[in-house]
């Protein structure tokens, strides 16, 4: 598909003059174009319950989620990757970002790296990708090279693959398993693809490592009870985590807190089912990790 025809290339037709735009008038439209991102999310949504579905079923296997991209795109699914350490206590290398150039790109733009098919193959294969582990493809345009190469090389060596691209009609869509395209429009600055698009992938994004956590026991009713308490406001944020999902006082929490090494989740099953440690802890694994579970089969 030539670059042209991309609806993520075309004029926006309410922007014509944004350069002649007062302030308010430009956060206006731009609230606008913006609100339309949403709906255009929840039109792909059987595809991105797909996507979690196969993301929870490798990560039952051992497997790994691995996001690539180029440009914006692989930044978001760095940040994505990132995020998902503090906040569900897994291990780094369980969610990896690649992006095209490396580490170095997050930055600065690494001339012809997303235009280099092998390289998104040779990312990968340095990772030691297999048929447990899921890739997800991100681009906006939809036609990365970068991306293609990637998703070529996950499905060559059994990996589930998923791909997310902001035009209908994707190239990467014929080159994944499960294919979510998100059509956002144009974009209030014609082509800028990290406004619209960006957003659009956030949210997606956002969606996959949520909702494949809270499926592999990671979420205990809407908490996060995997956080790792790795600085005061995260030590504070895991002791209401504790009050609020064992219905306790501010005593109990902290002792409890104390007690489990400062592990959230197995505080609260010591509280809720008033087991030691070690009995909790082999309670908990046998319930998957899973405390809805263990709670559940204790009463």
């Amino acid at each position: 598909m030539d670059i042209a025809s991309l609806t993520t290339e075309a004029r926006n037709t309410k922007t014509m003059n944004l350069d002649s735009m007062s302030i308010h008038e430009f956060a206006t439209v731009m609230n606008q174009e913006d609100q339309s991102v949403a709906t255009s999310v929840s039109l792909a949504l059987r595809d991105i319950e797909s996507a979690i579905a196969t993301i929870i079923e490798h990560f039952n296997q051992g497997g790994r989620l691995f996001y690539m991209g180029a440009g914006t795109s692989g930044r978001l699914g760095v940040l994505d990757a990132a995020e998902c350490v503090p906040t569900f206590g897994i291990d780094p290398k369980m969610v990896q970002g690649l992006i095209a150039g490396g580490i170095k790109a997050m930055t600065i733009a690494v001339e012809g790296a997303e235009d280099n098919i092998q390289l998104g193959a040779d990312d990968l294969k340095a990772r030691g990708v297999n048929s447990n582990d899921t890739v997800v493809g991100i681009a906006a345009s939809g036609r990365t090279p970068y991306v293609i190469g990637g998703l070529d090389y996950a499905t060559q060596v059994g990996a589930a693959t998923v791909s997310l691209a902001c035009n209908g009609h994707a190239a990467i869509s014929g080159h994944a398993s499960i294919s979510i395209e998100v059509p956002v429009g144009p974009e209030v600055l014609s082509g800028s693809t990290r406004l619209k698009a960006g957003t659009a992938q956030k949210l997606v994004l956002n969606m996959l490592s949520t909702g494949a956590m809270v499926g592999i026991g990671k979420v205990y009713e809407n908490l996060m009870v995997d956080v790792k308490p790795t600085n005061e406001k995260l030590i504070e944020r895991a002791k209401r985590i504790i009050r609020e999902a064992a219905h306790c006082n501010e005593e109990v929490a902290d002792t409890n807190f104390e007690a489990s090494g400062h592990d959230v989740k197995l505080a609260i099953v010591m509280i809720l089912t008033g087991l030691s440690k070690q009995n909790a802890s082999v309670q908990l694994r046998k319930a998957g990790g899973f405390i809805s579970r263990l709670v559940k089969n204790n009463d």
